[in-house]
């Protein structure tokens, strides 16, 4: 079931968005998927009822992926994720902060 949702939250993001595989960034604390356009510099969050909603960097206070990924995190929490590139000491230092 949980996989037929998030096929379902793919295909709303890819109808969203321009690029043809969005990167999966994760799931927030509400159940919303979260995927990043890179051509677009555009988040697609969708509920798990399906409602969808494409936000451009550009028309919010935020000017990088990482810094919606934390506004995310501090509105919503992440339950999966965020998947966000980065190095192996930046992951290792997020783990022990966790």
């Amino acid at each position: 079931m949980a996989t037929t949702q998030s096929n379902l939250q793919e295909r709303t993001a890819r109808e969203l968005l321009t690029q043809g595989r969005p990167l999966f960034l994760g799931v927030d604390g509400e159940g919303a998927a979260h995927y990043w356009d890179s051509y677009e510099f555009a988040v697609a969050v969708v509920s798990v009822g399906g409602d969808a909603e494409k936000i451009e960097l550009a028309a919010t206070p935020f000017e990088t992926l990482g810094q919606w990924c934390e506004y995310t995190r501090s509105e919503r929490g992440w339950n999966i994720g965020p998947h966000i590139g980065g190095s192996l000491v930046g992951d290792l230092v997020r783990a022990v902060e966790a």
